[in-house]
């Protein structure tokens, strides 16, 4: 068996081998805007992973990830996520180190009230590609045929 150590972005001399192939190494400064794995990164096919920063002060505007599922993990900040219960917003503090999922077609915002730090966040989405659906508020999302 041979062993190639780290090399780079790219460790196969063959270039003409197919994508789904081979591993893909995408170092930080090679993010393509926030994708840094996704259909037109390394050819994934059902994953879609990012880095994504909240500046101090911020918010998202409402919006869900359609039939994606959102898990996110919080690098450094403490961002606020907030989606509505039915009755009322509520809003989740997440600290470094905390996981957070968005659920298919749930509402949310993301907001950073800190006026000094960014919040940056890893986001993993189950789609190749992000789905972002902006809505103009927040509400209960009901799930069809739930059980």
């Amino acid at each position: 068996m041979t062993t190639q150590h780290d090399t780079g972005t790219t460790p196969s001399t063959d270039t003409d081998a197919p994508r789904g192939n081979r591993v893909h190494l995408v170092r930080s400064g090679e993010l393509d805007g926030h994708a840094a794995i996704s259909g037109g990164t390394v050819g994934s096919r059902r994953l879609w992973m990012g880095r994504g920063e909240n500046p101090p002060l911020s918010s998202t505007d409402n919006h869900h990830h359609g039939a994606s599922e959102a898990g996110i993990y919080v690098v450094s900040g403490h961002p606020v996520f907030v989606y509505h219960d039915g009755e009322q917003e509520v809003r989740i503090t997440a600290h470094p180190g905390d996981f957070v999922l968005a659920p298919p077609f749930v509402p949310h915002r993301e907001e950073n009230p800190d006026p000094d730090e960014p919040a940056v966040v890893v986001i993993a989405r189950t789609t190749q590609e992000p789905i972002k659906v902006s809505v103009p508020e927040l509400y209960r999302h009901e799930e069809t045929g739930a059980r």
